[in-house]
């Protein structure tokens, strides 16, 4: 019996290989989730007929275990997008503010970071600005895992952080923001049609602590697509031929979740053209004095340890925005 032809198709095949990941990972976690609910009865059940109340706190600590693992698997649930599964590549611009939003940038490219050490995420820089005195400027980032973008996409917009300045010798408080785009790493040849007329391609010296494999010859490459304004760079790859083969990926990508979200905006009758987020609409706001609380603007979500999250602990603004989107609240 011959084989099925996809077998024949290296890119069906690969996409098979890791849907077929997911449903084992899935798997292995119903299976650890059900041995822990048995543990948890089998110590209720010891607890009672030996009334040891020194049993309580081992059988709080394992449900506390037990309810962060299904609350991770449901997320995964809502995840239903057709990209969610995909890598994200994630861009952070510092805005107006010099010094003080480049060290803004940064101190959010370090919690992406952690919060992606968290979940056994590789993650890849494709291209590194520093800022002028410090911090970042702009840096495009790709977070390489399991439903990536699925997670990631709740933090496109505008990020806002209210702080005593370290950079202000008169100990004021300032106020500064950074944008953040998210995209799916499409991997399909998607059906985008670009004419060489609408973009400009520019080659650039590679610069920054993008990685040790950036190139210091002019060998970055910046695309720009005249009809809608976008700017996509990258100069992490090995040769300018790999970075803009890569640049034109994400271009692609780009303009087809813009179209996507021109046909929502028709269907749901929205007036007015597609933009980026402007400056007065951030998503969420992270405010380290006078007092210390992260808000959501968009599910209202709060967390007051602020260090936490900019630690990494992204979860509970994540797991609200799909909540969210799920149900239609957003």
């Amino acid at each position: 019996m011959e084989a099925p032809d996809f077998w024949d198709n290296p890119q069906r095949s690969q996409e098979l290989t890791k849907e077929l990941k997911y449903l084992k990972d899935d798997l292995e976690t119903y299976k650890k989730l059900q041995g822990q609910m048995e543990d948890m009865e089998t110590l209720i059940e010891m607890g009672y007929e030996e009334e040891d109340p020194d049993l309580i706190p081992e059988i709080q600590e394992m449900l506390d275990d037990f309810q962060a693992a299904f609350e991770a698997i449901r997320m995964k649930t809502l995840l239903s997008g057709e990209y969610d599964h995909d890598n994200a590549i994630v861009t952070l611009h510092a805005g107006a503010g010099g010094t003080e939003s480049c060290d803004w940038a940064s101190m959010l490219y370090r919690m992406f970071t952690r919060w992606g050490e968290r979940k056994g995420f590789e993650l890849e820089v494709l291209d590194y600005l520093d800022g002028e005195e410090a911090g970042i400027k702009s840096v495009t980032f790709e977070v390489k895992g399991a439903n990536a973008y699925g997670y990631l996409k709740s933090e496109k917009g505008v990020h806002r952080l209210v702080r005593i300045s370290p950079f202000n010798a008169a100990g004021k408080r300032q106020t500064s923001f950074v944008s953040c785009d998210v995209m799916p790493d499409i991997e399909d040849d998607i059906d985008i049609e670009i004419k060489d007329d609408d973009i400009r391609i520019d080659t650039y010296r590679s610069s920054g602590a993008g990685g040790q494999h950036i190139n210091k010859t002019s060998s970055a490459i910046r695309i720009t697509h005249f009809p809608t304004g976008i700017v996509v760079q990258c100069q992490n790859e090995r040769s300018q031929h790999m970075n803009k083969d890569k640049a034109m990926q994400m271009l692609k990508a780009k303009l087809y979740l813009l179209k996507q979200q021109e046909n929502e905006a028709k269907l749901s009758g929205i007036r007015g053209e597609v933009s980026e987020i402007g400056w007065g609409n951030q998503i969420r706001s992270y405010v380290m004095q006078p007092y210390t609380m992260v808000k959501d603007h968009r599910t209202s979500q709060e967390v007051s340890n602020v260090e936490g999250v900019l630690d990494g602990n992204l979860d509970p603004f994540i797991n609200a925005y799909l909540k969210s989107m799920a149900t239609g609240q957003s």
